[in-house]
């Protein structure tokens, strides 16, 4: 019974570290989450085309700027669309790629980076 008593659980140093890992790993992601909700923002607007046919996208241009107007409504400032969404169009469809790098500082030169690449098919409304 000796064994049982002498066990009272975490030291205040165990505890601190248990701490100073739960923040690592918090700070970590509250450092990548906005970039992972513009990423699947950006997803919406553009799978959004074939949706709604409101919207009356018929070009690359037109599509370009449906982008743009639906990045600026969800507060997306930080990406240059031009670079980031190559846009074909075939017959009746819409090839769009988007491709980009998102980098966030981390502890002096280490880095958080996150890429993000995905090709859709928007079928034209």
């Amino acid at each position: 019974m000796k064994f049982a008593h002498s066990q009272k659980g975490l030291s205040m140093l165990s505890w601190l570290v248990v701490l100073a890992v739960v923040a690592f790993f918090a700070s970590m992601t509250f450092k990548m989450l906005p970039h992972y909700m513009d990423y699947m923002s950006l997803e919406k607007i553009i799978i959004s085309v074939e949706k709604d046919a409101s919207q009356d996208v018929r070009t690359v241009a037109d599509f370009y700027d449906h982008v743009s107007k639906g990045m600026e409504i969800n507060g997306i400032r930080n990406l240059d669309i031009e670079e980031a969404l190559v846009i074909k169009q075939e017959s009746n469809e819409f090839r769009a790629h988007l491709k980009y790098e998102r980098r966030e500082s981390l502890i002096e030169n280490l880095d958080l980076v996150a890429r993000f690449d995905k090709e859709f098919r928007v079928r034209m409304p």
